[in-house]
């Protein structure tokens, strides 16, 4: 691949980093879609190498990510629906509110759905902090996929 390919790859890996960080869009599967043109392009054994490696963790941290933060959600009594009234919100807040509306849209939708579930203040505002832990290491567990994904492809450029 030219340098100017590996500069938009960069580019887009980047970009992807940072969608895996924010989770307004899907970053990982940016990264991974980067990597494999990069490792399409490439080809060989040092591409396809790298392709395999992205693939496996990208899919691996988004299996991950949704068994582990339902594991911990329903441990802490939080139901998924919960979760997505309170994305609900979260996307009403990036709109009424820039730059910070989505996560303050998000805590507020679950601190509210789960006050009307619980008719308690203390146990909502617990069910909101689960919540919040549970978006956190979704959010860590993706950046990691995103990040070993970015690592082989490094690896990949050094190599070629």
């Amino acid at each position: 691949m030219s340098a100017a390919g590996e500069l938009i790859v960069g580019l887009a890996v980047l970009v992807g980093l940072v969608g895996a960080v924010v989770q307004v869009y899907p970053g990982s599967l940016i990264v991974l879609a980067a990597v494999l043109v990069w490792a399409v392009v490439t080809g060989g054994a040092v591409g396809w190498t790298v392709a395999v490696v992205a693939v496996v963790a990208v899919v691996l941290a988004g299996v991950g990510k949704f068994l582990f933060a339902g594991r911990y959600l329903t441990r802490a009594g939080v139901p998924g629906r919960t979760l997505l009234l309170g994305g609900a919100l979260g996307v009403v807040g990036f709109f009424v509110i820039p730059v910070v509306g989505l996560p303050v849209g998000f805590v507020l939708g679950v601190y509210l759905v789960e006050l009307n579930r619980r008719h308690e203040h203390e146990a909502a505002w617990r069910a909101t902090v689960s919540a919040v832990k549970a978006t956190g290491l979704t959010i860590l567990i993706e950046l990691t996929g995103a990040m070993i994904a970015t690592g082989a492809w490094v690896v990949g450029l050094l190599v070629t």
